[in-house]
Parts: structure tokens; sequence; C-alpha cells
């Protein structure tokens, strides 16, 4: 198993198992934004359905994050990426917050599929940022970060399971839920090479990754308790 090991990946056996415990250590962090989603995504859905939700939807994960990671380089060639995946996100996050609204049929998540394609989208968003970690520390091995999110897996199915029961329980979470996805929106934005000047001064940084998001949610808070006196 060492050797095949050793011949599939072309790095020392040491380096190796370093790699790896950084890669597992990155899509772990990673992981609980994935878990987050596919919760928010999937939380209005019959129970079976719900099961099926986490399954496929962490299956999308982990195939749009190996194929981001290995296509690092030509993604770095795309000016305002991270920008326009945070604008991306930030519509994905108020989507999720929305919910079940009285008056008609529209869902967070209505079916199985639109839930699907929500965790899919808004993963594909939220792994950008993150691939250049996972790419660095495989040194661009493919074979490495397979390995890393397939070790990942049990974690994002298990916690997405978890947040699931807890927001069952405490709907209040979603609210928490939403602003995570969008600091971590608004933070994308601000990471964009070509955006960066713009948001140096500290001040500035933390007004738009802190406390713009948080407007943001307690806006669309208002409005969704707006909207639903006027539809009693």
């Amino acid at each position: 198993m060492t050797l095949s090991i050793r011949e599939e990946c072309r790095l020392p056996i040491a380096d190796f198992w370093l790699a790896l415990g950084a890669i597992i250590v990155i899509d772990l962090v990673l992981a609980g934004d994935n878990a987050l989603v596919i919760a928010l995504a999937a939380r209005e859905l019959p129970p079976g359905q719900r099961r099926r939700a986490v399954l496929f939807g962490t299956a999308a994960a982990v195939v749009i994050r190996a194929l981001a990671t290995a296509g690092v380089v030509y993604l770095l060639r795309i000016p305002l990426l991270l920008a326009v995946g945070g604008a991306l996100l930030i519509g994905i996050g108020l989507k999720l917050l929305g919910g079940k609204r009285k008056g008609g049929d529209h869902d967070a998540a209505p079916d199985l599929w639109s839930a699907i394609r929500t965790i899919a989208l808004a993963d594909t968003v939220m792994s950008l940022d993150n691939v250049l970690a996972v790419a660095g520390a495989a040194r661009h091995d493919v074979f490495l970060v397979v390995l890393g999110l397939l070790i990942s897996i049990p974690i994002m199915i298990a916690g997405s399971g978890l947040i699931l029961r807890l927001i069952d329980r405490f709907p209040v979470l979603i609210a928490l839920g939403a602003w995570v996805i969008e600091w971590t929106a608004f933070g994308m934005i601000a990471d964009d090479p070509l955006l960066r000047p713009f948001f140096a001064h500290p001040v500035v940084h933390v007004l738009w990754t802190l406390v713009a998001p948080t407007v943001l949610v307690l806006a669309a808070l208002s409005a969704r308790r707006r909207f639903a006196r006027t539809s009693r």
C-alpha cells in the first residue's frame, strides 16, 4: 500500500502524509460551510428527500471542488472571479434565508433537484477562495486532492444532518447560517486581487466584511416579516 501511494503521488512518503494532513484540515474547515449550505437548502424537504439531498449535494460538492482545484491555474487567469463569485453567493444566501412564504409556493428549496442545484452552485462559489490553499498543499497533485476530499465526505454528511436537526429545533439558526454565508460572500469580494486595494484600510475592511453582511441579513429578515404580515 505504501509503495502504491508513493508511486501514485510521486512524493516522498513523509511529504505525502504531511500534504494529505494539510488538505484534510483545509477540507474540514470548508466542510463546515458545505454542511451549512446543504442543511439550509434541504431544510424544507420531506425527510426522505432530505437524506438524498445531503448525499447528492455532498457528492456534487466533492466533484466540483476536485475539478476546481485541478483547474486552479486556469481559474487564476479569470479577472474578478472572486468578486463575481461573492456577488452570486450574496444572492444564494438571501434565497436560503427566504424560506417558505405564505400565499405562494416559493420555498427555499421547493424540490430535491432545486436543493441540489443550490448546493452545487453555492459550493462552486464558496470553493473559489479555498482551492488555492488546497492546490498549494497538494503541490498540484490531483490524487492527493481527491483522497483528501474522500476522507472529508463523512464529515460533511454528518455535519449536514446535525445542522438540519438543530435548525428544526432552533429556527433562529437559519438567520445565523445566512449571515455566515453573507460574511463569506463579502469577504470573497474584498479578497479579489483587483479589488483588494479598495478594502486595504482596516475600517473599510471591517465595515464591508462585518457590518455590511449584518445589515443585509437584518434588512432581509425585516422584509420577510413584513411580507408575512401582509400575506395573512
